[in-house]
């Protein structure tokens, strides 16, 4: 039988100030950091896959990129979404696609660390 892939078990972005970007995550969408992360990123856990902002890998630019990740999408499930909606409104984060019904519960996309796009659903 061939060898197969099961899915993701890690995503992480790579940023140009990673201390920025782990503040982005802690204060805005109430992640925690995991216990242990290398030197050069921040992990925070989460379940079922663990996420992590890292520093730019050797040559990569993102200086004349204002959306780092387009063509890349990436879900994060909430379990509120429109009360996430209204924090990040209230934040002053820039809200991408307005919040609207998805088979996966209601779900809306905005602007993350450094110009990624990310969604977020569920609640």
């Amino acid at each position: 039988m061939p060898a197969t892939i099961d899915g993701p078990d890690f995503v992480a972005l790579q940023v140009r100030d990673l201390n920025a970007a782990a503040d982005f995550c802690e204060q805005h969408l109430g992640l925690r950091r995991a216990a242990v992360s290398p030197p050069h990123a921040v992990v925070f856990d989460t379940k079922p896959t663990p996420f992590a902002v890292r520093e730019l890998l050797p040559g990569v630019d993102l200086a004349d990129t204002t959306r780092p990740g387009l063509g890349t999408v990436l879900w994060f499930q909430t379990s509120d979404a429109h009360q996430l909606h209204d924090q990040l409104t209230a934040a002053g984060i820039t809200i991408l696609t307005p919040i609207r019904d998805s088979p996966f519960g209601p779900m809306f996309s905005f602007e993350g660390p450094e110009g990624y796009t990310l969604t977020a659903h569920g609640g």
